[in-house]
């Protein structure tokens, strides 16, 4: 057992490895959907690539959503109305006629006409009335003239035409024929005030109803518009795939998924998927593993990188299961925003790629989407930079969104040959995909308080020089304060000229001395007065004070929550040099008992252009400080000399930097140092 976790111990790092690609393997496939995978790739507008294809079994030719909405209109224009009588309205109005007839009575009885014909005469005008039916004037402006409508009447429906119902227009009218050429026209002024008092509606348009019979139609609407029989010729070679064709293929796509899947072939699926899965993803762990070693021996960045692709894809994942018409509004591109942030460009696509051939799996139309992603993914990688000037993010955002509407509206007219039949909505998903993807600055706050990660955003911060760490360098050893401004211009110009990341380096070049503030007067640049404490130790000592400033460094970088990216800085700025002036001190006074590891640094050597670039400016801003009469060509020497003796002792094999760029950073350096030290005229007293 002892044993068993010794060998743990020791290969902690790659067991961490394995766990971590089943993980990722396992739970990608668990966000995959478990049907089968149409084995044709079907690109309307395009030619049968395949062999003739025919039927393997019968199946129902599918309506397409444009044929089914089609339908749902036309149920909606032709759609019958449904009307409600109220039975009880008619005693209410002839309660009020009876009441309020008197005073008609009264008129009529000194016009000499009989009180009760009077009342059986506005009798027989209100049932006739009735009996048609009087219409609720504000449902009036839903009939049509000259309609069917159906009157419901509890289980009872009558359909008669809407032109027959009696409305509020028609009563002065209806009026005045009931009284012409009677004994009773001479009261016409007095029954229509009566009946424009009294008469209420009694049909009532029924919405409630007439929509659950809108809705029960759609309903039963078929969605099928044919059949296939087994072994029925589809499409042949060479034909091209639109029209029926292009709708019997989509059904039987359709059909071969749902019968596909099955509780006897789940497990076959599945596997599947997940060797293609764990081949995708090993591709990228190789990458690492080969080209990004210092990501690769990260186990936190590791995670990280894959932690990212797994929400994508669950984001993707969850759409496409919902709202699958609005996959495009994920902002995929956030991906190789992040990555390029915190790492670089060429892992941002390498891991942006790897993503979208893992969704192509699941989403619909896989090759439009993985052409469209991937031509995102690219603009995104060539336009994104300088996050901290939110202004770059807006407008390449803006090219991104561009290239989206482009790249589709060409795939659409390949497709349907004109450009009448392109869904317009897509053009208001790619903005909002746009906007979505600004999260990748909230995004990249986060991950770095939780993954100890630096951005170019953090690095504007820290590059402060009016930042705590900073201000105290600055009171504490102003000398080495000034040398680490100047270094870090050096080192900000070098970085510019060979395309290196220079607000990297920048800010560790700020921050790469800060270990002098422990022991600032041992270090000549904050040396004020002729007192020398060196003169007072042996030589030894002094170097152990000289190195020490590297590992004190750490320790208040640490101790501050640097980030480790410029805590590498001040590891490696003098990488295993000596501290050769004490060096030869003490080889002077006991030349058979020098240990050179006493006057070494610990190092690393640098590992990157930016920590190669600045122990360059680093070492020969310090040596131009001992020229007494600085001249072009005594800078020209002296920076090819120290530059010169980095190299050969092997201080930049770890740094992937070329020769030429190492000859870019010595004319930068020298230009520099030219204009730093320049004559000035004298002037005249």
């Amino acid at each position: 057992m002892k044993d068993f976790l010794n060998k743990y111990y020791q290969n902690y790092a790659l067991v961490y490895k394995i766990l971590l690609f089943i993980v990722i393997t396992v739970t990608i496939v668990y966000l995959f959907p478990k049907g089968g995978q149409f084995p044709y790739d079907i690109q309307k507008g395009k030619p049968w690539q395949y062999e003739n294809l025919y039927a393997p079994f019968d199946f129902a030719i599918l309506k397409t959503d444009e044929d089914v909405s089609k339908e749902i209109e036309e149920i909606e224009a032709n759609k019958k109305l449904y009307f409600t009588i109220r039975e009880d309205i008619y005693q209410k109005v002839e309660d009020k006629y009876l009441e309020k007839i008197l005073l008609i009575q009264e008129d009529s009885a000194a016009a000499g006409l009989g009180k009760n014909r009077i009342k059986a005469f506005g009798l027989k005008f209100l049932k006739n009335l009735y009996k048609t039916g009087f219409l609720n004037k504000s449902d009036n402006e839903k009939v049509l003239k000259n309609t069917i409508i159906t009157l419901r009447n509890g289980n009872e429906a009558e359909d008669i035409l809407s032109d027959k119902l009696f409305t509020t227009e028609m009563l002065v009218p209806a009026i005045q024929k009931y009284l012409d050429k009677t004994r009773y026209q001479k009261l016409e002024q007095n029954f229509t005030t009566l009946f424009f008092e009294i008469l209420e509606p009694n049909i009532f348009y029924d919405d409630e109803f007439t929509q659950k019979v809108i809705d029960e139609e759609v309903r039963g609407i078929s969605v099928n518009k044919g059949l296939v029989t087994e072994n029925e010729r589809i499409i042949a070679k060479g034909d091209v795939v639109e029209g029926s064709n292009y709708e019997i293929l989509i059904s039987l796509k359709g059909e071969y998924d749902s019968q596909l899947w099955s509780k006897t072939n789940y497990n076959w699926i599945v596997l599947g998927y997940t060797i293609l899965v764990a081949l995708v993803i090993l591709m990228l762990m190789l990458f690492l593993q080969r080209y990004r070693k210092s990501i690769w021996e990260n186990n936190t960045k590791l995670t990280f990188i894959f932690f990212n692709i797994i929400l994508i894809i669950f984001l993707v994942t969850l759409v496409q299961k919902y709202w699958v018409n609005y996959v495009y509004v994920v902002p995929i591109i956030i991906l190789p925003i992040i990555f390029k942030a915190f790492f670089d460009a060429r892992l941002g696509l390498f891991a942006h790629m790897i993503t979208v051939m893992i969704l192509g799996f699941i989403v619909p139309n896989s090759f439009e989407f993985i052409f469209l992603q991937i031509i995102a993914g690219i603009v995104t990688i060539l336009t994104v930079s300088e996050l901290h000037r939110r202004a770059n993010l807006f407008f390449s955002i803006i090219k991104i969104t561009g290239v989206y509407m482009l790249s589709y509206f060409a795939f659409s007219i390949i497709q349907e040959g004109n450009a009448q039949q392109i869904n317009w909505g897509y053009f208001i998903m790619f903005p909002l995909n746009g906007v979505l993807s600004f999260l990748s600055l909230f995004l990249i706050l986060i991950y770095e308080r939780s993954f100890n990660l630096v951005s170019d955003v953090s690095l504007l911060e820290l590059s402060n020089t009016n930042s705590k760490l900073l201000r105290e360098l600055n009171e504490k050893a102003p000398g080495t304060f000034q040398h680490s401004m100047q270094v870090a211009n050096l080192a900000e110009a070098s970085a510019n000229e060979i395309g290196a990341n220079a607000m990297l380096v920048r800010t560790g070049a700020l921050y790469h001395d800060i270990g002098k503030m422990v022991n600032p007067m041992y270090f000549i640049e904050n040396q004020t007065t002729s007192i020398n404490p060196h003169n007072e130790l042996p030589p030894r000592d002094s170097a152990s004070i000289i190195i020490d400033h590297v590992l004190k460094g750490i320790e208040i970088a640490k101790k501050n929550r640097l980030p480790d990216r410029i805590i590498d800085f001040i590891r490696t700025h003098h990488g295993t040099t000596m501290v050769y002036y004490f060096y030869r001190k003490q080889n002077d006074i006991t030349p058979d008992q020098v240990n050179d590891a006493d006057f070494t640094y610990p190092g690393p050597i640098p590992f990157s252009k930016e920590t190669a670039i600045l122990m360059m400016c680093d070492a020969c801003e310090a040596a131009s400080k001992s020229i007494k009469d600085p001249t072009a060509l005594l800078i020209d020497e002296l920076v090819e000399k120290v530059i010169n003796v980095q190299m050969a002792n092997g201080q930049y094999m770890n740094s992937d930097i070329t020769f030429k760029e190492i000859q870019t950073i010595k004319k930068v350096i020298k230009k520099k140092l030219h204009n730093i030290y320049h004559l000035r005229i004298e002037y005249p007293e």
